[in-house]
């Protein structure tokens, strides 16, 4: 899908490419979404660039990912999507500045692109152009990166809460529960590498456009823009890595509550079977039949067997409980 905005007034104005047969040359924003082999030559032709091939956008390599060719700045950075899924995951996103108009080349639905587009929409500076509509989209990704690490850190605060104070029964634990809450760790955990590799890529990217604003001599206020987004995806990144930290630390805490658990079942088992071994060994004493054993001939033999049991199992009790060991 190709979706063209152009300047209109105080606000861009949204054109949808299916409805137009060339994208207008006013255009400064082109946004590609799933983009067919008909979409990539239509805007080839217009603003005289290669759109680079999905494949391209997921190689890893830095030289692949920001790179100018032909006088475009080609950058490529990893995106979140479906963060508040139960599958977060990431995708590539291709920014291309070419002749002051951006083109961005993707694959799925990040937020930051609609909350742009809803805010342009609205309003936007007097003599916008593709330069800072880039602005606009790093900066809503970066609050976006930002506002997945806050609801992270608050989630494992509650995870935190639920393992070191349990409310009512959830202090004895059971395997239901402890699964839970380990399950909630993985997502958290997974979450916040999503949200590191892709403040990595912004950052990258951040530092590519900042070399290149240099070199351009863009506008003292949007220079001081982008150092101001290179201090918050550095602060962003120093949180994302303490918070994994923190999730190490909360896992290990959870495996050492399991572990804990299960020693104390343990325990019980074998205190049980220590407590009932002298009575086995006198039920096996007097299950023998020996003709010679005298309290077979006793009357209150039976009873008085029942009786030595009980203080057999009574006696090592007393001695665990004496030496703190229950």
């Amino acid at each position: 899908m190709l979706t063209i905005f152009a300047p209109s007034g105080s606000a861009l104005r949204k054109i949808d490419g299916a409805a137009a047969a060339t994208p207008s040359h006013g255009a400064i924003w082109i946004d590609m979404v799933n983009p067919a082999p008909a979409e990539d030559r239509e805007v080839e032709q217009l603003v005289g660039i290669a759109v680079p091939t999905r494949e391209e956008m997921q190689e890893i390599e830095i030289s692949s990912r920001l790179y100018v060719e032909n006088g475009a700045r080609y950058m490529t950075a990893i995106l979140m999507c479906g963060s508040e899924s139960d599958t977060p995951r990431t995708t590539p996103v291709t920014f291309i500045l070419a002749d002051h108009r951006l083109v961005t080349v993707r694959y799925d639905s990040p937020r930051p692109f609609a909350m742009v587009e809803a805010k342009l929409a609205r309003s936007c500076a007097p003599g916008i152009n593709g330069e800072g509509v880039l602005l606009e989209l790093l900066e809503a990704i970066i609050d976006r990166c930002a506002d997945i690490l806050e609801r992270a850190g608050a989630d494992v605060d509650g995870v935190s809460r639920e393992i070191f104070e349990p409310e009512g029964a959830a202090r004895t634990g059971h395997a239901k529960r402890y699964s839970d809450i380990l399950i909630a760790i993985g997502r958290e955990g997974d979450l916040t590498s999503k949200v590191r590799e892709s403040l990595v890529s912004i950052g990258r990217v951040v530092t590519f456009v900042v070399a290149e604003a240099d070199n351009a001599k863009w506008s003292k206020e949007r220079r001081a823009q982008l150092k101001t987004m290179q201090r918050d995806v550095a602060s962003l990144s120093d949180h994302a890595t303490y918070l994994s930290g923190k999730i190490t630390f909360v896992l290990d805490a959870m495996l050492g509550v399991v572990n804990l658990e299960q020693n104390n079942i343990i325990k019980l088992f074998s205190v049980m079977a220590v407590v009932l071994m002298p009575p086995t060994l006198i039920a096996s004493i007097y299950g023998m039949n020996f003709r010679a054993m005298p309290e077979l001939d006793w009357p209150h033999g039976y009873p008085a067997a029942l009786v030595a049991m009980v203080f057999a199992a009574i006696g090592p009790y007393l001695f665990f409980k004496w030496k703190k060991w229950l």
